[in-house]
């Protein structure tokens, strides 16, 4: 039997997702309403700016007073749209002091306090869904959370931030170098006036955190999530990774370990072998592996980022809520029970490209062999090219821990034919 007394919307924030939010609930209210069992209707909207116009959206229900908004005790549901830690956290755990529920799509503010928050919602029977804060339209969260809710997740891998994919893709298809990449980027709207955040894996780094906690039913934070940026890879990675039959993709990886007594998290630039499905991903485009023990490989591919795509997961949040608003329940909180610690990067274990600057003369190749035996490191290929006294030697590793491959780097610097270390690059993906 459908309802008749509408359930009430506050909205905080009101940029590009946000004005897409309060497009999509006006334009298909009916659909909306026959998905929910209930009428939903908009009763607030809180920005910083009230004198902007904001097309479709009643001017009398605009607000600067975001803590009266979610302080009125007649709102179901806040959808937090503002990013950033505060004002928003305070304002999330208010709504729920008030007996709202949320949905956010702010990935920094739950990769740092997400625990926190879980606790705030279930403390006060409220639901906290986040389906946008990751991978924008692409349905990722609920599924780790409840579609394989049975199954055990080994491995996480993905691209998750848009950006700095359009950067990698073009520096790889036209051969523009990174600053040549970034300003395309920039003019074409991809890239943010300050793209620190994407260029340097903070994005992907909140989301890495995310996604590790989910899939492995443990707490993960963005300070456990080890983040190397993008902005050092040269056209001469991509060269070289051509010659391996692979590009160069900024990965988002979380993996339980081998035991299965710890996690590891982690954003870094990466060599991938063209075969692998995530080798094709082009432009601002968004994909996501995930590899568990029965349902084995899924892969999640779809627009990471805008307005419409992001208000999409907003939407498909509110719809869940409103439906336990109904139904006097609420959905799956915090899973954490594992307690699995998050194990440092000097662990982690993968093959490295590495590119060296060396002297052109004989028993060179032997000595920076020998450097990779005493630390335990077995080199896959090497390929050595010289001319007039000077030479570039690539080394790909089997597999070694980036504890070892440390090691390595530091021995080979210490050697009078080494002239330097052009670049270090991980290999993954096989």
């Amino acid at each position: 039997m459908m309802r008749t007394r509408p359930l009430k919307v506050a909205l905080l924030g009101c940029g590009v997702v946000g004005s897409e939010v309060a497009r999509i609930m006006t334009t298909h209210a009916d659909d909306l309403t026959a998905r929910i069992g209930a009428p939903v209707e908009l009763a607030g909207v809180a920005v910083r700016r009230p004198d902007k116009v904001r097309a479709g959206i009643d001017p009398a229900l605009i607000t600067t007073d975001a803590t009266a908004l979610v302080k009125r005790g007649d709102i179901d549901v806040i959808v937090e749209v503002i990013g950033g830690i505060e004002p928003a956290r305070t304002l999330i755990t208010t709504a729920f002091e008030h007996g709202a529920s949320v949905v956010s799509a702010n990935k920094a503010l739950l990769a740092q306090d997400g625990a926190a928050l879980h606790k705030a919602a279930e403390d006060h029977g409220e639901d906290l869904y986040y389906e946008a804060a990751v991978a924008g339209a692409i349905p990722l969260i609920r599924p780790l959370r409840e579609s394989l809710a049975g199954d055990k997740v080994n491995r996480v891998l993905g691209i998750v931030n848009g950006t700095t994919n359009f950067i990698l893709d073009k520096m790889d298809s036209s051969g523009a170098g990174y600053q040549e990449a970034l300003d395309e980027a920039t003019a074409l709207g991809y890239a943010e006036a300050d793209p620190t955040a994407d260029v340097e894996g903070f994005d992907a780094a909140a989301k890495a955190a995310i996604l590790a906690g989910i899939a492995f039913h443990t707490r993960v934070r963005l300070d456990d999530v080890y983040r190397e940026g993008m902005t050092e890879v040269t056209a001469a990675d991509f060269a070289s990774a051509r010659e391996m039959g692979c590009t160069i993709k900024l990965l988002a990886i979380c993996e339980r370990a081998a035991d299965g007594e710890s996690v590891t998290a982690r954003v870094h630039p990466a060599m991938i072998p063209l075969s692998h499905p995530l080798a094709s991903v082009r432009e601002a485009y968004n994909a996501v592996f995930v590899e568990s023990e029965a349902a084995g490989r899924l892969m999640f591919y779809g627009p990471g980022a805008g307005g419409a795509p992001t208000a999409s997961a907003v939407l498909g949040d509110l719809v869940a809520v409103c439906r336990n608003k109904l139904a006097g329940a609420t959905g799956p909180g915090e899973s954490a029970y594992t307690r699995l610690p998050v194990s440092p990067m000097g662990e982690v274990v993968t093959r490295y490209h590495i590119s060296l600057d060396v002297a052109d003369k004989p028993g060179v190749l032997a000595q920076v062999a020998t450097v990779f035996a005493e630390h335990g490191v077995s080199i896959d290929t090497v390929r050595q090219q010289g001319k007039d006294g000077e030479a570039s030697l690539v080394v790909v590793t089997h597999r070694a821990s980036d504890a070892a491959l440390t090691g390595v780097v530091e021995a080979l610097r210490k050697l009078d034919t080494v002239r330097g270390v052009a670049s270090i690059m991980r290999v993954e993906g096989e």
